[in-house]
């Protein structure tokens, strides 16, 4: 039913049954790629399911789906901050893009006691700080105070974690208003890690003009919070058509004021890309394990991509900074309007529709499963369609036609005499016509602008890789989990990792190892990480690894010892399979 009479391009199958807030730019997008829709599901399975939520909104077994397993999780301020942290530990420079955090209600004596000691090194310096609660979104439960003492230590915070955070008080200004930037990227494969940025984003306006927080306006959210979803609600806030004024702006209008005032517009983007990707390498560790958790190697699954919201702020000194990163970005292409008291009206949103459309058309683009199809099938078209022409004005013997075959199949050897045999048939059937751009019919492409999605990873990757060191100790952790589906690492695993990788020895005994495990564990596990499976989560495992490394490698910085570790223990496991191996051909 997809494919037509003879000849014609089957169309790619996407299932919009879930695809909730995002479904009028998906509809959009799939008329423009001329995809086949299917919003209410199908029987058969589709090419593509577009989800709204998470990974689970549908048992899937085939086909791509348009969020990874875990994603929501690894996002949420608190999971968030911790996996930026650890990088901090290892690359302190390379990560100061993140404000300086702390996690709440577990580390607040620490918040307080660091406060105080900053306070009282530098008497002048007068902080303010940001309390966002972990799974808030849109601005929910966020506030501004001056002293860990206005902290609001009641019932909720301990049923409601939350991250404090130093509030940037030096926002750059456009217009006298402070403004965020949503960024949109595409993390097409985790494995290989392929990272794309969106050229253009959003910038997000306050409504009242900015001024340094004080005790007397801390409370002013319309000055202090960017979120849409809160300044919408200002009487200040203007809907525009223009893509250059208004609440809400393409971040590329904002570039081009800032290169008319002279900024180096190049280098505020590579310092975005390299936000965006260290950011990425902080969260695939522990993405990985929710992968093989959910599509356990070597069973039928999907595949995965997924785009996330990136939230940056500019300093005045144009360094951007990570504010957050969302799993479920607003694709939504239109506002609401108050025609009347209590009366709304959904009203298109030119602004937003230039931007989402484009991202989620060209993420499609880009995961398109008959691209590599038709690329086979074009190959294998073209390439007997020539022989065809060849035999007909060829005017030898048959022996030198036999020859001219054998060598053409010496050519291509790699394919199989039946795909040549199909192939052929295929191009006698549709005839010359049906031979793709070689003759000159539409490519799928073809009236379809640029991407808009440019690749960032692994096209810059040997200038990031250094900093994947948590990406191998996960690589570790992974390996010695045993019973494939879970994701914590339970004491007999711990075990056989230290054994196998010649860990243990006269200063540090097995007994010293269980030590270890359990101490870790139950700290990891009374901080509330997921009471489903007991054992050590992947966040324990970094931390007991690097207490290893600090042992074994005193006279080295962290990410050395940490990196001399890894290799140790890799050496140890090749040598250990190549033994394996050997023993299993004997």
């Amino acid at each position: 039913e997809d494919g037509g009479r003879a000849g014609r391009r089957p169309r790619v199958t996407v299932d919009s049954s879930k695809a909730k807030t995002s479904l009028e730019a998906l509809k959009i997008s799939l008329r423009q790629l001329r995809w086949r829709e299917f919003p209410f599901g199908r029987r058969l399975p589709c090419d593509i399911y577009w989800h709204g939520v998470s990974f689970h909104d549908n048992d899937i077994f085939s086909g791509q789906v348009n969020k990874f397993p875990g994603m929501t999780e690894m996002v949420r301020k608190i999971t968030l901050s911790r996996a930026v942290r650890t990088m901090q530990d290892l690359f302190p420079l390379e990560y100061n893009f993140y404000p300086r955090s702390w996690i709440l209600p577990e580390e607040f004596p620490l918040f307080v006691d660091e406060v105080r000691m900053m306070k009282d090194s530098d008497p002048s310096w007068k902080p303010t700080f940001i309390v966002k609660p972990d799974g808030g979104c849109q601005g929910d439960g966020i506030y501004l105070i001056k002293d860990p003492s206005d902290i609001r230590l009641t019932g909720s915070i301990q049923s409601r974690p939350a991250v404090v955070q130093e509030y940037i008080c030096k926002p750059l200004l456009v217009d006298k208003l402070k403004f965020d930037i949503r960024l949109y990227v595409l993390l097409k494969s985790l494995e290989p890690l392929e990272i794309y940025i969106a050229k253009d984003g959003l910038s997000r306006f306050c409504t009242e003009p900015y001024q340094e927080p004080t005790l007397k306006n801390l409370h002013q959210v319309f000055m202090h919070l960017t979120n849409y979803s809160l300044n919408i609600h200002s009487g200040n806030f203007i809907h525009s058509d223009n893509v250059n004024t208004g609440s809400k702006r393409t971040f590329s209008s904002i570039l081009c004021r800032l290169s008319s005032r002279g900024a180096d517009v190049k280098k505020l983007w590579s310092d975005i890309i390299s936000l965006v990707i260290k950011t990425i390498i902080a969260l695939t560790p522990e993405l990985k394990v929710y992968y093989q958790s959910d599509i356990p190697a070597g069973k039928p699954g999907p595949t995965c991509f997924q785009i996330l919201g990136f939230d940056i702020l500019l300093m005045k000194n144009l360094k951007p900074m990570l504010l957050e990163v969302n799993a479920n970005p607003s694709m939504r292409i239109e506002h609401e309007q108050e025609l009347s008291p209590g009366v709304f009206e959904n009203v298109p949103s030119p602004v937003d529709e230039e931007v989402k459309v484009a991202v989620i058309r060209d993420t499609l683009r880009l995961v398109d499963p008959q691209k590599k199809k038709r690329k086979d099938v074009q190959s294998h078209k073209i390439m007997f369609y020539n022989f065809k022409k060849k035999k007909k004005i060829q005017k030898e013997s048959i022996l030198n036609k036999v020859n001219v075959g054998y060598n053409y199949f010496l050519c291509y050897r790699c394919q199989t005499l039946e795909q040549v045999s199909e192939a052929k048939e295929e191009v006698l059937d549709a005839g010359p016509g049906a031979s793709g751009d070689c003759e000159g019919s539409p490519s799928p492409e073809a009236g379809l602008p640029s991407l808009c999605l440019k690749q960032v990873f692994p096209k810059y990757a040997k200038q990031f890789n250094y900093l994947r060191l948590v990406d191998r100790v996960a690589a570790l952790f992974i390996r010695f989990l045993g019973v494939k589906g879970t994701t914590k690492l339970g004491p007999t695993g711990f075990r056989t990792f230290i054994r196998n990788c010649k860990l243990s020895n006269s200063n540090f005994s097995m007994a010293s190892v269980d030590i270890l495990y359990i101490d870790i564990t139950r700290r990891w596990n009374s901080m509330g990480i997921d009471h489903k499976e007991s054992g050590m989560c992947l966040q324990a495992f970094v931390e007991a690894f690097f207490c290893l490394a600090q042992k074994k490698y005193k006279a080295l910085p962290l990410h050395e010892q940490v990196a001399s570790l890894i290799d140790f223990c890799e050496y140890h496991l090749a040598a250990l399979d190549e033994k394996r191996l050997v023993c299993s051909r004997g």
